[in-house]
């Protein structure tokens, strides 16, 4: 009796992932058929130009105060640029606002019952700052086969407005990893290329960040972010997980903080925590600054750099009379393009 109970058990799990698989194939392909014209050479450092070998990289850069605030006003002479440990001249510095193409990534699962009227507020406040250059697209996600395009990408407010107010709370083992890949997947696929004036690219994820059943792992997510010039910009809102860790594991809570942190810092984006309303006001004002409060920094790598090699990157501040500390938020780890 016991092997045909694990054999029962066994088509049950595979039925369970073939049902999955399906589900996020029909979503990737939503996602997909959705393009207008596809996103050409969109790598995070941006390898514009090819010398003997030699490639120059392009790095989205955030400068904040000791209070976390954006600063607007550095020069290129402020700051120093490090690869693999190892100064590097400067080649290309810029702030000129950039038009942004970015997803909203909003987590519809039953924690945010509570919230989710205020995440749709903040959500809108985000898209009513838009350019007439930006495009945005809306998610709504529960769990890994209910993961939704609401909108695609557009320049629209009303029709994106429209597909926030549409959404709605629903119980289901959350996805957060499938939502942020197949949104990536399709900023990636579908999002305006570069004109005359380069875009960023991001996403705004707006969840608890707690992952319970994704089809995607973490490493197949970060695998993709590494490919791609997305940055991540998380509002994390934990308060209503548990706190209560085991003898050698991890809260609920805890593991959600890790995870939202992880995908700011490994695409050069940050997260914010909040817990009061108030507390979301603040972390919206701050995510619309990052979008559109950049600075690009660029360097000629060396002609014996190969192809899909990886690179630690660091950025600093020199330090100024009369200037506070300043932090530098870039993506950490680059691989060339071939």
């Amino acid at each position: 009796m016991k092997p045909a109970r694990t054999e029962s058990k066994r088509r049950t799990e595979l039925t369970h992932t073939r049902t999955r698989t399906n589900a996020l194939a029909t979503f990737a392909l939503l996602l997909l058929a959705s393009a207008s014209v596809p996103a050409q050479n969109s790598a995070p450092e941006k390898q514009a130009q090819a010398k003997a070998g030699a490639q120059t990289v392009l790095l989205n850069v955030i400068v904040t105060d000791s209070r976390g605030h954006t600063v607007a006003d550095v020069k290129r002479e402020d700051l120093r640029l490090y690869v693999d440990g190892a100064e590097q001249p400067i080649t290309y510095f810029s702030n000129e606002v950039r038009p942004v193409s970015y997803g909203l990534v909003v987590d519809n699962s039953g924690s945010l019952r509570d919230q989710i009227n205020h995440v749709v507020a903040a959500a809108k406040i985000i898209v009513n700052s838009n350019t007439t250059e930006d495009e945005t697209f809306v998610v709504r996600f529960i769990s890994a086969d209910n993961i939704k395009l609401m909108e695609g990408l557009t320049a629209d407010k009303a029709a994106l407005s429209k597909a926030l107010d549409a959404m709605y709370v629903e119980g289901g083992q959350t996805a957060v990893i499938d939502a942020v890949y197949l949104s990536a997947a399709n900023l990636l696929k579908n999002g305006k290329p570069d004109g005359d004036k380069p875009r960023r690219r991001a996403l705004v994820l707006i969840s608890d960040g707690e992952d319970r059943a994704s089809y995607y792992t973490a490493d197949d997510l970060f695998k993709l972010l590494r490919k791609s010039d997305i940055q991540i910009f998380c509002i994390g809102l934990t308060a209503s997980l548990d706190k209560e860790r085991g003898f050698t594991t991890q809260s609920k809570r805890e593991k959600a903080t890790d995870l939202l942190k992880r995908l700011a810092s490994a695409t050069g984006g940050r997260v914010y925590f909040a817990e009061k309303v108030g507390e979301l006001k603040d972390a919206i004002a701050e995510v619309i600054n990052d979008l559109h409060t950049q600075y690009v920094v660029g360097y000629v790598s060396a002609a014996t750099a190969g192809s899909g090699s990886n690179h630690k990157v660091e950025i600093r501040v020199v330090d100024a009379p009369g200037r506070g500390k300043l932090k530098v938020v870039t993506k950490p780890e680059i691989t060339l393009d071939g």
